[in-house]
């Protein structure tokens, strides 16, 4: 970071913490004659107008586009930036809100959420960019999209939308559920990710499902046969199931490179011989004993060997959360760390983008195609850790199945951004959890599944339309600013007198073109 943008930084602190203050003391002042909720949307709506108001006596940030265009002024700034970068910040603070309001007092709890809801306001109206918020605006379309298809099923079926939608809303925050959905996306973020490496190489890595559970039967029956030292034991296990799904997503990388297969033939394909060869092992005459009458896996790992939970209370429930979330945390992290602050990252992209450009500049592709599988496969590995050391304790026939297909859908809801993925695996997982409840009320719990299928489908379509539509604009903006920069040169000229030209010897001849001018004039500026 240069001094200039560590000093901007710093001077742009203190107007930060005045603007957060005065989000919070409008929504202290108005949740005592409104409902919290209210009094923190209006402060925090008050905040980004105070935002909006001093933000040209702030010091200047370089706010520019993906592509270097400038964006303050331009329509879509206007239009779309700044109303995408309000509805960020109000949500943000009535999200950090709800949650503090299940271990804190209400009013405590809409205060912060109100400097968390103003703190935003403030980053994101002065950082946020117009694809980026281009790609919030598709995801939201694409929910309204999905909220509207699925309604229209209810309604065809003789439900009533708005009750069913409520009644999985109430479910589905109750603290026991918050849990599970903590846990589910746990894995399906794995799962997610996994997927989400090949596809920045443009490899579509099928083999998830087949890769996690050959992996997870290796490492329990490892953690189940061989009792080691507590700590010993769990590092054993993981490194066990990163090698076995990086071994066998290796497969199809090797028949990719050396053969020229398809990565999608050959990892379902696998899929299948993953399959048998679970079944052939998963058998009391060689790697499983008899958990109960009617089910099979293997030996129960000794609790030295198990991964403590982390206590709920704070949500209010009695369950734990899964230790694991942490590796995934972890996971996330060094997805994004590998992708933009390595070599390895960047030639990934770079593959992905043009694999012949990428040869051409020196990049070894089949390599990088090779290794893309071979670290896919490693977390791939990974998804059914914390299931097998946080809450099962060992592989059995009732092992979660199709994670690696759910991941599939995840990436793509999440455009392979390890954030975007995160969203994506709580919200898929909250809609497995809500929906349980619509079978005691006489609904069919399908709806969750046509709400999944049709929010990635649309969020697929959606985002691929905007998305574009953002780069034909940048191209626009870009055409602009070059067009003024090159038409400045060419007026300078053509405003020198002729007589002070000729004397000089430096005015262009009569048989000079207009392309030739413009050329002269750009050398001289």
């Amino acid at each position: 970071m240069s001094e200039t943008t560590r000093a901007g930084a710093s001077r742009s602190l203190f107007p930060a913490l005045l603007i957060a203050l005065l989000g919070v003391l409008v929504t202290v002042a108005l949740d005592m004659a409104l409902l919290w909720w209210a009094a923190l949307i209006i402060g925090v709506g008050l905040a980004f107008a105070a935002v909006v108001l001093v933000d040209r006596r702030m010091p200047e940030v370089g706010r520019a586009g993906a592509a270097g265009t400038k964006e303050e002024g331009t329509t879509l700034h206007r239009t779309l930036v700044v109303p995408t970068a309000l509805v960020l910040s109000v949500v943000s603070g009535l999200l950090s809100a709800w949650f503090l309001d299940l271990s804190l007092i209400e009013p405590v709890a809409a205060a912060l959420g109100a400097f968390v809801g103003s703190a935003v306001a403030f980053l994101l109206y002065r950082r946020l960019s117009a694809m980026l918020a281009l790609s919030f605006a598709a995801v939201f379309a694409a929910g309204i999209i999905a909220i509207a298809v699925t309604a229209l099923v209810l309604l065809l079926s003789g439900i009533a939308p708005g009750a069913t939608f409520a009644r999985m809303m109430e479910y589905g925050t109750r603290p026991n559920s918050l849990v599970q959905i903590i846990n589910d996306g746990t894995t399906y973020y794995l799962a997610a990710v996994a997927v989400a490496i090949g596809f920045k190489m443009k490899l579509f890595n099928i083999g998830v499902d087949g890769q996690y559970r050959l992996a997870a039967l290796m490492a329990a029956a490892v953690g189940g046969h061989f009792v080691l030292p507590p700590v010993l034991s769990q590092i054993v296990m993981i490194v066990v199931a990163v090698a076995v799904g990086g071994a066998w997503a290796g497969i199809a990388g090797y028949l990719k490179v050396a053969r020229g297969v398809s990565e999608v033939i050959s990892t379902i394909m696998l899929n299948a011989v993953a399959t048998g060869i679970t079944a052939y092992l998963l058998n009391t005459n060689r790697l499983a004993v008899e958990i109960s009458t009617n089910n099979i896996g293997t030996p129960p790992l000794p609790e030295g060997s198990w991964v403590p939970g982390i206590p709920a209370g704070f949500l209010g429930s009695e369950r734990e959360i899964f230790g694991l979330v942490l590796l995934a945390i972890g996971v996330g992290v060094g997805y994004a760390v590998m992708l933009n602050r390595t070599r390895f990252g960047f030639e990934l992209r770079a593959t992905g983008q043009s694999q012949s450009a990428a040869e051409a500049s020196g990049v070894n592709v089949k390599k990088m195609v090779f290794l893309s599988m071979l670290f896919s496969g490693m977390v791939a590995g990974l998804v059914g850790m914390p299931q097998l050391l946080g809450s099962s304790h060992y592989y059995a026939l009732d092992f979660p199945t199709g994670i690696g297909f759910i991941g599939i859908a995840i990436a793509l809801l999440g455009r392979n951004h390890p954030v975007g993925i995160a969203f994506a695996a709580l919200f898929w997982a909250f809609l497995n959890q809500a929906s349980g409840i619509l079978p005691f009320d006489g609904i069919p719990q399908e709806i969750a599944v046509i709400a999944q299928a049709t929010i990635v489908l649309t969020v697929v379509v959606v985002y691929e339309v905007v998305h574009r539509w953002g780069r034909r604009y940048q191209q626009q903006q870009i055409g602009k600013e070059l067009g003024t920069t090159v038409a400045g040169p060419v007026e300078t000229e053509t405003t020198v007198p002729a007589g002070t030209a000729s004397d000089s010897g430096d005015a262009p001849s009569g048989d000079d073109t207009p392309g030739e001018a413009g050329t002269r004039g750009g050398e001289a500026k």
